[in-house]
C-alpha cells in the first residue's frame, strides 16, 4: 500500500512556527505519512517551502482584521487562497486527508468539496471560537452581535459534523464536541499540545541574567484575551508599590495588542524593568526560559480560557520554571501542584505569589523540579503523537511500525546548537541549576 498523502491546514500561524502543528507534521512523517501544510507567511517567508521532508504551501495574510467586515473578509481572503493552494498541491501530488486546525471554523466546506475525490477529513480542534467571540467582545446584545454569534455556533457545527474524526486539545474540548457537534465519544481523540520533553529541556544559559535580580517571563501569543496586560500592572505593583528593584520581566511573543502593551508599558514607567522580545523561535525560547526564574501566565478566566490548555504553563514546567497563574479549569490540570495560583483578575494577589517565588529561592527549586518530573511523566508529546498518528491510521488504513517521534540524539549532551544540557539524572547538579539557572 503506498503511503496516503495527508494535507494539513493552518490558518492563524505559520508553519513551523505553529509548535502543535509541526510536531503533528513530524510524527506523520516518521511513521511512513505524506505531508504537506497550507497556512500564512511570516515575516520573510518564502511561498514555497520543503523542511524535514514536509512541503510548505505559503500565502501573505490578508490585513489586521477589524470589525465584523474585517474578520469576514479575512476568513474569505484566506479561504480562497487556501482553496487554490490545494489545488496547487493537488497537481504536484494528489492527497488522501485534509486536516483542518481552527480557528477558524470555515474549511469544512474546503473538506467537502475535496470530498467529491475521496479525500477523508480530519478536525483538529484548538479553539473554541463561540468562546472566542465572548472572552474578546462580551456576551452578544443587540441583533448583529446575537447573529455573529448565531453564525459561529453555526460553523462549529457545520466543522464537527463534516469532519470523519475530531482530535481535540483536552477533556473540556471533547465535551464540547460531543455536546456541541452531536457526536460519538468515540469519533473523538484528546491529543493534549504538550511538550517534547527530550528536546524542550534546559539547557545552560549564554546569557544568564545579573545575580542580583530575579527574571520573569512570559511566552504567549499578545491578544486581547491573553491578558498581557496583566503581567504590566504587575510588574507596576512590584516596582512602584513595593518598591521591587531587583526584578526583571522579559516578554516573548507578538499579536494584536504588541504595540498597545509597549505604550502601556512606557505610560507606567516600564521602560527600565520590562523588555518585549517579540517573535522568537525556538533556540531562542530555550535560552529566555533556562535563565528565567519565575513564568507568568496571566490568562484571565473567560469562558475560552478557562476551557483551554495554555502551552505556556507546560513550557515553563519543560524548562523546570516555577509559574504564577490566575486559578483556572485546565491550568489546574496541567499544572497541578506545581504552579502557585491566585484568584483571576487580582493583581495583588499576583504579585504576593510573585514576590513569595522571588524571597524564596528553595520553593523555586522545589516547585521547578515538581514541575519538570510532571510534565516529562505525566504530559509528554510521546504518548500524545501515538494517539494522533493512530486517528491517521484508523482513517486510512495504514500502518508502519516504529515510533512516532524517534528518539532524540544528542552529542555529549548537547542541543543541535551545541549548546549544554543540564544533566537533570545529576541530582546535585542539578539542584545547584535550580537555585542559580546559570552554568556552574
Amino acid at each position: 500500500m503506498r503511503s496516503p498523502h495527508v494535507l494539513i491546514i493552518v490558518e492563524n500561524l505559520p508553519v513551523p512556527l505553529d509548535r502543535r502543528v509541526w510536531l503533528e507534521c513530524q510524527a506523520l512523517v516518521a511513521r511512513g505519512y505524506r505531508v504537506s501544510v497550507i497556512c500564512p507567511k511570516g515575516p520573510g517567508d518564502p511561498a514555497r517551502q520543503r523542511i524535514d521532508g514536509i512541503d510548505i504551501y505559503k500565502y501573505a495574510p490578508a490585513p489586521e482584521a477589524k470589525g465584523l467586515f474585517g474578520f469576514a473578509w479575512e476568513f474569505a481572503y484566506s479561504w480562497v487562497r487556501t482553496a487554490l493552494l490545494s489545488l496547487a498541491v493537488w497537481r504536484h501530488q494528489r492527497f488522501d486527508i485534509i486536516q483542518t486546525c481552527n480557528p477558524p471554523d470555515t474549511y469544512w466546506l474546503l473538506a467537502r468539496l475535496w470530498r467529491v475525490r475521496g479525500v477523508k477529513f480530519v478536525f483538529d480542534h484548538h479553539d473554541l471560537d463561540p468562546e472566542l467571540f465572548i472572552s474578546r467582545f462580551g456576551r452578544p446584545v443587540g441583533l448583529l452581535k446575537r447573529l455573529e454569534y448565531r453564525g459561529l455556533r453555526w460553523l462549529e457545527r457545520r466543522t464537527f459534523r463534516s469532519a470523519d474524526r475530531i482530535i481535540s486539545t483536552n477533556e473540556s474540548y471533547k465535551a464540547v464536541a460531543v455536546r456541541r457537534g452531536d457526536r460519538r465519544p468515540g469519533h473523538i481523540t484528546v491529543v493534549r499540545s504538550g511538550p517534547d520533553t527530550e528536546i524542550m529541556r534546559p539547557i545552560y544559559p549564554a546569557e544568564p541574567h545579573a545575580a542580583d535580580t530575579v527574571e520573569l517571563v512570559y511566552l504567549g501569543i499578545m491578544g486581547p484575551q491573553d491578558g498581557v496586560d496583566q503581567v504590566l500592572m504587575v510588574m507596576d505593583e512590584l516596582v512602584h508599590h513595593r518598591g521591587r528593584a531587583d526584578v526583571r520581566a522579559t516578554l516573548l511573543g507578538f499579536g494584536d495588542c504588541l504595540e498597545d502593551l509597549k505604550r502601556q508599558s512606557v505610560q507606567l514607567g516600564l521602560e527600565e524593568s520590562v523588555t518585549f522580545a517579540g517573535r522568537v523561535d525556538r533556540d531562542a525560547i530555550a535560552e529566555f526560559l533556562s535563565r528565567a526564574d519565575i513564568g507568568l501566565c496571566p490568562d484571565l478566566k473567560t469562558p475560552l480560557n478557562d476551557l483551554s490548555t495554555m502551552n505556556k504553563t507546560m513550557e515553563y514546567m519543560s524548562y523546570a520554571l516555577p509559574s504564577v497563574a490566575f486559578d483556572l479549569v485546565e491550568t489546574r490540570v496541567s499544572g497541578a501542584d506545581t504552579v502557585l495560583y491566585v484568584p483571576s483578575g487580582d493583581i495583588a494577589a499576583f504579585a504576593d505569589a510573585v514576590e513569595r517565588l522571588i524571597d524564596d529561592p528553595s520553593l523555586r527549586a522545589r516547585l521547578g523540579r515538581k514541575a519538570r518530573e510532571r510534565v516529562a511523566r505525566e504530559l509528554d508529546w510521546r504518548p500524545q503523537a501515538e494517539a494522533y498518528v493512530g486517528v491517521f491510521d484508523e482513517v486510512s488504513g495504514f500502518s508502519q511500525p516504529g515510533p512516532a517521534v524517534p528518539p532524540a540524539v544528542g552529542v555529549n549532551g548537547t542541543d543541535a546548537r551545541g549548546r549544554r544540557y543540564v544533566d537533570l539524572a545529576d541530582t546535585a547538579e542539578f539542584e545547584r541549576y535550580l537555585a542559580e539557572r546559570r552554568a556552574p
